[in-house]
């Protein structure tokens, strides 16, 4: 019976697939600004759901600050979405982590709607979109990542 209902709440989620279209969704930023993530389609968008309670969220976020200050900023756009419920801890965590690509929070945590509208079920997640704004991978590694845009 367990299981049965294990199910049931796991295909309540939706779930962006590969092939799909970046979905129109505007969230506040850590500058306060509105922000829609389809405004930088025309680029590779690399989003990644993160929270600042989450250890290997922050250990990911020096590896994409590095990769942000890296890639040719022209080619990808790194997006990092919070899940935090706490907005003064987000503001702090990425602060702290020296994070200077978009930073946008959804404070409901996993119940928050971008969340559930990208199947959110475990931090950190990642969703690579192609410049026409097409899912292309989820979780890709750095290598990857560079690989992709390099091609």
């Amino acid at each position: 019976m367990l299981l049965f209902l294990i199910g049931i709440f796991s295909t309540t989620k939706a779930q962006i697939k590969i092939g799909e279209a970046i979905p129109s969704i505007t969230l506040k930023s850590n500058t306060s600004n509105e922000v829609n993530i389809t405004s930088f389609k025309g680029k590779y968008v690399l989003i990644d759901f993160w929270a600042s309670w989450c250890a290997p969220c922050r250990l990911g976020n020096k590896k994409l600050v590095k990769l942000h200050n890296e890639a040719n900023a022209n080619k990808i756009e790194i997006i990092g979405i919070s899940i935090d419920t706490d907005i003064s801890k987000w503001l702090k965590a990425v602060e702290k982590d020296k994070i200077k690509f978009t930073q946008l929070i959804d404070p409901e945590g996993f119940d928050a709607n971008t969340a559930i509208k990208f199947g959110v079920d475990e931090l950190p997640s990642k969703y690579l979109f192609n410049p026409q704004g097409i899912l292309i991978a989820k979780n890709p590694s750095e290598e990857e990542i560079i690989k992709l845009i390099k091609e």
